[in-house]
């Protein structure tokens, strides 16, 4: 199994457009599905209901780490948190970075998330199954959000 998550696509918008669809915390809600209840500031926490169907009952928590404008906007978070029995907060996170890049067509959106090496074995392979699933499905998400 890989340490990290690598997804593209290729979105027929401008940066400037796709940069504030990942990094406004209401417009990120919208297409990842979560109702985020405060602005991404590098360094601070950003927490949000789920709305996602099925996973309503959970919150959701990110660590905003870097924001440089229009390439780089990185977080990180406890992968598959969805059990709310669990106290995740000794487990180590994951750092999930979007980057962006001008294309003929729009805009190259690159998501890369690292460091399940360091996640607990039991639960590692899970999280790693869930997540890349949850990516691909968010990459279509954010393009069918940019088409409205």
């Amino acid at each position: 199994m890989s340490d990290k998550i690598e997804k593209s696509i290729e979105l027929n918008q401008s940066v400037s457009r796709v940069w504030k669809a990942i990094t406004d915390y209401q417009e990120f809600g919208k297409w990842f599905g979560v109702k985020m209840e405060n602005q991404f500031i590098p360094g601070s926490a950003s927490c949000g209901q789920i709305t996602y169907p099925g996973y309503e009952h959970l919150r959701m928590e990110i660590i905003v780490q870097k924001i440089e404008p229009e390439e780089l906007f990185s977080l990180t978070w406890h992968p598959n948190a969805v059990d709310p029995e669990k106290d995740y907060s000794e487990e180590p996170l994951t750092l999930v970075e979007f980057r962006l890049k001008k294309t003929e067509a729009g805009t190259l959106l690159s998501l890369v998330e690292s460091g399940f090496d360091k996640i607990p074995a039991n639960r590692r392979s899970e999280a790693f199954s869930k997540n890349d699933g949850g990516w691909a499905e968010q990459m279509t998400n954010i393009k069918n959000y940019l088409k409205n």
